[in-house]
């Protein structure tokens, strides 16, 4: 079963294809995807295939996409989830988008704080890891924030919009956790 987290102002919860709408208005926006590495999202048929691998994803033991929801209404604002994930490495990356209205608000930290508790204490992962486009001050700050290490930079790792971009390379061990 898929399994659903609460945090005091938000719910983390499996995405369905009934987000599929949302999901596509978040993956479109030059804002959200301006330091994620991604192409823009098209097509409801496009998201709708991305949820379908997100839940292959997860019963494979591969992936955990959430969806953030407020709790007062069943309206995403954004994602979280490991990609990479490796039981036998005690090991995944860390995720996260939140549509640009809900910015500078704490959502992304609430959620992080509880996806990271997710993952050491249910997953029973050792590291948790991230991949930040250098210029994503603001996510850079978040993970320092709650206790990520800067590890390095990644030379033109990842691409978004043809360009290649460096990035640094976070990570948080169990013990190190705030």
């Amino acid at each position: 079963m898929f399994p659903e987290l609460e945090t005091k102002r938000l719910i983390l919860r499996k995405i369905v294809e009934n987000d599929a709408g949302e999901i596509l208005e978040c993956f479109s926006d030059e804002d959200v995807l301006r330091y994620y590495g991604q192409k823009s999202l098209e097509s409801i048929d496009q998201v709708k295939g991305i949820i379908k691998n997100f839940s292959e994803g997860y019963e494979e033991k591969q992936l955990i996409k959430w969806g953030i929801q407020l709790k007062e209404n069943e309206k995403l604002i954004g994602t979280i989830g490991f990609q990479e994930w490796s039981a036998e490495h005690k090991k995944a990356n860390i995720s996260y988008a939140i549509f640009p209205e809900h910015w500078n608000k704490g959502f992304a930290t609430e959620a992080v704080h509880e996806a990271i508790s997710y993952g050491f204490n249910e997953l029973q992962l050792n590291r948790i890891g991230a991949i930040v486009f250098t210029q994503n001050s603001g996510s850079s700050a978040l993970l320092s924030k709650v206790g990520f290490k800067k590890e390095g930079t990644l030379r033109e790792y990842m691409y978004q919009d043809g360009i290649p971009f460096d990035t640094y390379v976070y990570s948080l061990l169990r013990g190190e956790v705030k």
